[in-house]
């Protein structure tokens, strides 16, 4: 019997969604860094961009409560849709049903906020109800503790879900040093979002390939002078 679980990922195979990336909701996750979320986050969506994952954004009582969703994820998908919802479990709403279904994909990659409520419900009942394969990308997402967290990874890995981390994902759908067409993106993403790994990618080409430095503008560099 064939197990999609053994299939890679790969940007034909799969599709994503960002649950609740949003202010107040972030203010709560106690389990990983939040600024290291957000970059995260917004690595994996530059990545999604690259390529050409289809995507769906929602969000949970905006205006009540969460917030808008960080400008920086929705700058990487400009004049996207974004699906608002009441309930606190996507697969509730029937927009998000409704676009995953458009999509035509059965991998579904997860983003969202917060792990044990918004992820696990939403993925559950995807798996439960559409039949979708879950892989739940455990650094883009975040629970209110540690153990929120972690528990709540374990009990949807236990169900059947597929857990990753954001670079994971990046680097399966590049897959081949040798895909031209979007090494350069994928490098450019590195360089900003993968932290000590891109720090080292800069060092190469600068220092190695003596490729110019990753700056806005030039910087004059004065010659060391020892005091007298």
């Amino acid at each position: 019997m064939s197990n999609p679980k053994l299939e890679v990922l790969t940007p034909d195979n799969c599709q994503i969604i960002f649950i609740d990336q949003q202010p107040q909701m972030a203010f709560g996750v106690q389990s990983i860094d939040r600024q290291t979320l957000k970059n995260n986050v917004v690595g994996l969506a530059k990545a999604a961009k690259v390529f050409n994952i289809p995507t769906t954004i929602t969000t949970v009582e905006t205006e009540a409560f969460s917030g808008h969703t960080y400008p920086e994820l929705l700058d990487v998908f400009p004049g996207k849709d974004i699906l608002e919802r009441s309930s606190m479990n996507s697969w509730d709403d029937q927009k998000v049903r409704d676009a995953l279904k458009a999509n035509g994909r059965k991998k579904v990659i997860v983003s969202g906020l917060w792990t044990e409520v918004c992820n696990t419900t939403f993925a559950l009942c995807a798996m439960l109800e559409g039949d979708y394969e879950i892989y739940m990308v455990a650094d883009a997402s975040g629970g209110t503790t540690k153990d929120a967290h972690d528990f709540a990874m374990q009990r949807m890995v236990q169900a059947g879900a597929v857990p990753v981390t954001w670079q994971q994902v990046l680097l399966e759908w590049q897959r081949d040093w040798a895909h031209r067409d979007t090494y350069n993106d994928v490098m450019a993403i590195v360089r900003e979002h993968s932290g000590a790994y891109g720090m080292g990618v800069d060092y190469a080409y600068t220092m190695v390939h003596k490729a110019p430095q990753r700056t806005s503008g030039g910087h004059e560099v004065l010659a060391p002078q020892p005091a007298k």
